[in-house]
């Protein structure tokens, strides 16, 4: 959000009052028109709690397990082996939210949505710069900057990962966060937002250290600001799991097990799975951007592009390194992508010789022309979409019935007392949270854990209920979990 301040109008030196102003209500509206940010922000997370309340879904298996991290941490029980894997970005949030105890997940989850629309907003303002808002374009400016919002939500997949709040699109609003800043000039602020991102995605890294050798050629005393930034990156993500798991690089080595790595050639299945996630007018469109970039030398759209495309080209060599280059992980250069066609709409509407005497007809019919290209795939995306909502939801009433079915055996301590309680893994981040314990001790394969002859609760879901029952008691256990059954309702 822009922090560029609004003169206030000038105050009679006699200190009368207009009629009906307290005040405190005019000083209070000088200084919310002073910092429009402040504005945005509670909006844009009024707006996410409304999303939140519709939506009624929870988070994925991944999110679970970084809430866990969080409660453990203040627990110095912190266990990060195995899934989810290790990223040190939700762990700055989750810490502190695990101070107000069960309340955590619900801050994260507000979290993750506010910082997923931001993403909106930031490509909104990056393509309504981009366009140049002078008096002659200024609603080709305002097209380029609503197209630009509209298609960073219209990336395949992207509402299903706000709605199941991950990381992935937070960081998405991180690295247009940071470009939107250094475009306002707020060079320190856009490093920072580049240091967080890198926290998420070890994409970013080359990034934020190109940015910092740019930092340090300008006039701005930053050095220290870009020495905390860039220890920060290798202390989080191998420090901390030197002291809490098996390996301080086990996210890299549990990334190089991903059964959804690239199997076929890794340098075309990057790429496709990078051209898939939008459909083939906007990249057209993204490409007038460049054209007309090019044409007019403007460099920061030139950057922008090359940015994208360096980042698909980190993302090769991930995967031909072993690592999976999952589509999410594609996620920021085809935002970039989303902010470009934006930007070639605008640039070509206001391009266009002037027809007519509306200056509003020709960004609008140029918009127009690009969103009727789209509707068959909106159209389908709108179904699968609302399909995939069906079953979030449908997850979120058997999350809540795996806590009734807890209560029922008796709470956390009475099942622990009878065994270690292990579920699939598609829940086992929720047990844990559910339990107090480490997602790593919560899971079992299939029904190897039937043969071990250990002590455990097997909590199995059915249908979209749950029921358990105890195994393998020792013979002091028998008498206390002899009833350590129970079903919930499957309807």
């Amino acid at each position: 959000m822009s922090e560029q301040t609004i003169e206030a109008p000038a105050i009679p030196a006699s200190g009368a009052q207009r009629p009906g102003k307290s005040p405190t209500g005019g000083a209070l509206g000088s200084r919310l028109r002073a910092h429009p940010w402040v504005i945005g922000t509670l909006a844009l997370l009024a707006v996410s709690a409304l999303v939140i309340l519709w939506a009624g879904t929870r988070p994925g298996f991944d999110p679970f397990g970084w809430i866990v991290w969080g409660r453990q941490t203040l627990h110095w029980n912190l266990d990060t082996n195995g899934a989810p894997s290790w990223k040190p970005l939700p762990y700055l949030f989750t810490v502190p939210y695990a101070l107000v105890g069960h309340y955590e997940l619900w801050l994260w989850i507000l979290t993750a949505v506010a910082g997923s629309l931001a993403a909106v907003v930031f490509a909104a303002r990056i393509a309504y710069r981009l366009t140049g808002p002078t008096p002659e374009r200024r609603y080709a400016a305002i097209a380029a900057a609503i197209l630009a919002g509209l298609l960073v939500l219209g990336i395949r997949d992207y509402a299903h990962f706000i709605l199941s709040s991950q990381s992935d699109t937070v960081i998405v609003a991180l690295c247009l966060g940071a470009i939107d800043c250094h475009l306002c000039g707020r060079f320190r602020i856009a490093f920072i937002l580049l240091v967080l991102a890198s926290l998420g995605r070890p994409e970013a890294w080359p990034f934020v250290g190109l940015y910092a050798f740019w930092l340090l050629h300008t006039a701005i005393r930053t050095w220290i600001l870009i020495a905390a930034g860039l220890l920060s990156i290798p202390l989080l993500w191998f420090g901390i799991p030197a002291l809490t798991a098996k390996s301080w690089f086990v996210a890299g080595n549990l990334a190089l097990n991903s059964p959804r790595a690239l199997h076929e050639n890794k340098i075309t299945g990057v790429i496709d799975r990078f051209l898939d996630l939008h459909e083939l007018p906007v990249h057209l469109a993204a490409l007038v951007a460049i054209a007309f970039a090019i044409g007019r030398r403007d460099r920061p759209t030139l950057v922008i592009a090359g940015a994208a495309f360096t980042w698909v080209v980190v993302e090769i060599a991930f995967a031909l390194h072993g690592w999976p280059a999952v589509p999410r992980y594609l996620f920021e250069p085809v935002a970039v992508v989303a902010v470009l066609a934006g930007v070639g709409v605008g640039q070509l509407a206001a391009a266009l010789p002037r027809l007519t005497r509306a200056p509003a007809l020709g960004p609008v019919a140029v918009s127009a022309l690009l969103l009727a290209t789209l509707v068959p795939s909106a159209q389908s995306r709108v179904k699968i979409e609302g399909l995939d909502l069906k079953h979030e939801r449908a997850r979120t009433v058997q999350i809540g019935r795996l806590r009734s079915i807890i209560a029922e055996l008796g709470g956390a301590k009475r099942i622990l007392a009878c065994g270690q309680p292990v579920t699939e893994v598609e829940f086992q981040s929720v047990l844990a949270w559910d339990m107090g314990l480490n997602v790593g001790e919560t899971g079992y394969q299939g029904r190897a854990v039937e043969k071990q002859g250990r002590p455990v609760v097997l909590i199995e879901p059915v249908g979209e209920g749950w029921k358990a029952r105890a195994l393998h008691p020792t013979p002091a256990m028998t008498a206390r979990c002899a009833g350590m059954v129970a079903r919930t309702s499957l309807t």
